[in-house]
């Protein structure tokens, strides 16, 4: 077996016009695009929570969470995927492993939308003004803590 380079030529093709694609977006985007620079397009993004105050603050531990599910869910899709594309090979009659292998799947997707439903009950999702005025209440109690500390340890040294 000869190694031939027009066997990649769709792979380098693909490359191709996917670069193409991006750079005329972004070219574009700067020609026709809007140019109107507003307070709150210069204002900085982070992640859904509003940028106000130092950068030192410390988050709620509602981001920390959303964290967490997101990566919960996309490891779903890492075991569902390959789960998925091997299922009709074992599930066949020589095998027997049909109904096994079924039923162990959905075991797991009933366990992560239980999980799914526990975060959703507890409000996790809830980005409504109640619960970022929660979180601002949050921030502010952290602060007036983390001061003494910093006081305490000021004059210590």
């Amino acid at each position: 077996m000869r190694f031939n380079l027009s066997d990649y030529l769709p792979i380098i093709l693909m490359f191709v016009v996917a670069a193409g694609f991006a750079v005329t977006n972004i070219l574009l985007s700067r020609v026709i695009g809007q140019r109107k620079s507003t307070r709150t397009k210069l204002m900085p993004y982070e992640c859904g929570k509003d940028p106000v105050g130092s950068a030192r603050e410390r988050f709620s531990v509602k981001f920390y969470l959303i964290a967490m599910i997101f990566i919960l869910f996309d490891i779903e899709v890492i075991f569902l995927i390959p789960w998925a594309v091997v299922f009709k090979r074992l599930a066949a009659p020589q095998y027997g492993l049909g109904t096994l292998l079924y039923t162990e799947m959905m075991l797991f997707v009933a366990l992560l939308l239980a999980g799914y439903i526990y975060v959703v009950k507890k409000g996790a999702f809830d980005w409504s003004e109640q619960a970022r005025r929660e979180a601002e209440a949050e921030a502010r109690l952290l602060s007036r803590a983390e001061k003494p500390a910093a006081q305490v340890t000021r004059s210590a040294a």
